[in-house]
């Protein structure tokens, strides 16, 4: 069974509540269940932080033994060199992911300081862009 790790940034404790206009109404507690319901064959687990050093401790604490990483880094996507080296120094894939197209928001939104270390990059599909992103992690082709 393979074992995915999603990461949620800063403020996305507060989906569902923080502008339910670009982020969608529901919670991503409420969404965990429909994702796990969909990857029946996967151990899907969770883990948010507000401070970027929790989630550099928690990617090197899976990253050597996880078949992957779903990271949402929030706004450290758009300034995080750390982010981005831990990245390129642990062992398994990881995929980027925004629930809102972030090239239609503000320009700073525009660069992400992490792609070049990850996998992929899946943004603008709401909270279904983490779907897509296991989907990656998961196919065998």
């Amino acid at each position: 069974m393979k074992k995915i790790l999603i990461i949620n940034g800063p403020n996305l404790n507060l989906l569902g509540v923080r502008e339910p206009g670009i982020y969608g109404k529901s919670s991503f507690e409420e969404y965990l269940p429909k994702l796990k319901a969909s990857f029946t064959d996967v151990e899907i687990s969770y883990y948010q932080s507000n401070i970027e050093g929790e989630l550099i401790n928690k990617m090197q604490e899976v990253g050597f033994t996880f078949d992957g990483i779903v990271l949402n880094a929030g706004a450290y996507t758009h300034t995080s060199i750390a982010l981005l080296d831990c990245i390129r120094s642990i062992k398994c894939p990881v995929v980027e992911v925004h629930i809102s197209n972030v090239h239609q928001r503000e320009e700073f939104r525009h660069h992400s300081m992490i792609s070049a270390g990850c996998k992929g990059v899946i943004c603008g599909f709401g909270l279904n862009s983490y779907k897509l992103a296991v989907e990656a992690l998961t196919d065998n082709d």
